[in-house]
């Protein structure tokens, strides 16, 4: 198990499936984990049970809904008061919603809002204490769903075409776009000391798809007993995060802690540079450029 004493991680989601196991785990392996999350009574009985499986405190609290762009810079406000330096940002959040479209407080679809833009920002906003790390990784929560993506950047908040599912493969597509022209950025700008890999944790028995409603929800949950378990499907992002093995890799998307292609006819330099200004433009922010 490597040691991860001194390292202080941030991991979104943290209140439960994935998320949870992976703060938990890194938490045992003793670094310092900030659990980013949308409900404070969830978040505190979180804590309190990771606290009680790592044998230490060093577990804290941080709310925000990812959706929600002024609660993202509020929380990357408060954790830069909070530490000069972060190792390991695990975007693990994600979410898949129903079948009406739905909105963010800034006006963007919910599904881009929450799996793509909230995460973009975050890693914008903490970028400097992520510079601040002798070894920082960044692990990005995607999919293999990304194969079934139909990205249309002219319609890129669906008002014209909205599809929940095709939402979400999309979203989790840009996730992987957004991993790799991250470090296209890193290498280009010379730094060697911040890594960042995208991550398919396979078909998950959590709680995932609830928040959809309708039949998507129950379509998860007559799936959930053939899926595997949350803790195996956390190996990979934990490994990402902590092996040493690992330390240097960057621009991967991995499953079963392997390398894996990706294959989408859309994943383009070009169009990952176009997403990039985009994304920049929506929240309000410049990052690597």
């Amino acid at each position: 198990m490597p040691n991860l004493q001194n390292q202080v991680v941030l991991v979104t989601g943290a209140t439960s499936g994935i998320g949870k196991v992976t703060a938990t785990e890194l938490a045992k392996m003793g670094a310092h984990v900030v659990l980013l999350a949308r409900n404070p009574e969830k978040a505190e009985a979180t804590r309190r049970e990771i606290r009680a499986a790592a044998g230490h405190d060093r577990v804290e609290i941080l709310l925000a809904d990812l959706s929600n762009l002024n609660q993202v810079r509020r929380a990357a406000a408060e954790f830069a008061t909070r530490h000069a330096r972060l190792d390991v940002l695990v975007n693990n959040a994600g979410l898949i919603f129903g079948s009406e479209r739905q909105v963010s407080a800034q006006g963007n679809e919910m599904g881009v809002a929450t799996n793509h833009l909230g995460p973009f920002l975050l890693t914008a906003l903490l970028f400097e204490q992520l510079r601040a790390s002798p070894a920082a990784r960044i692990v990005n929560l995607a999919s293999a769903a990304y194969q079934f993506a139909k990205p249309q950047l002219g319609d890129f908040q669906s008002e014209r075409d909205y599809n929940a599912l095709r939402v979400y493969g999309n979203t989790k597509l840009y996730n992987i776009m957004f991993t790799q022209e991250l470090a296209r950025r890193l290498r280009a700008h010379g730094i060697a000391n911040v890594t960042t890999n995208a991550v398919h944790p396979g078909a998950v028995a959590s709680n995932f798809g609830d928040s959809a409603g309708g039949w998507l929800s129950k379509l998860t949950q007559l799936a959930r007993p053939f899926m595997i378990s949350v803790e195996k499907g956390a190996e990979t992002s934990i490994f990402l995060a902590s092996a040493p093995e690992v330390g240097s890799t960057s621009g991967g998307y991995f499953a079963k802690k392997k390398p894996e292609p990706v294959k989408h006819a859309f994943n383009t330099p070009a169009h990952a540079r176009q997403l990039w200004e985009m994304s920049e433009a929506l929240t309000e922010t410049r990052f690597l450029s």
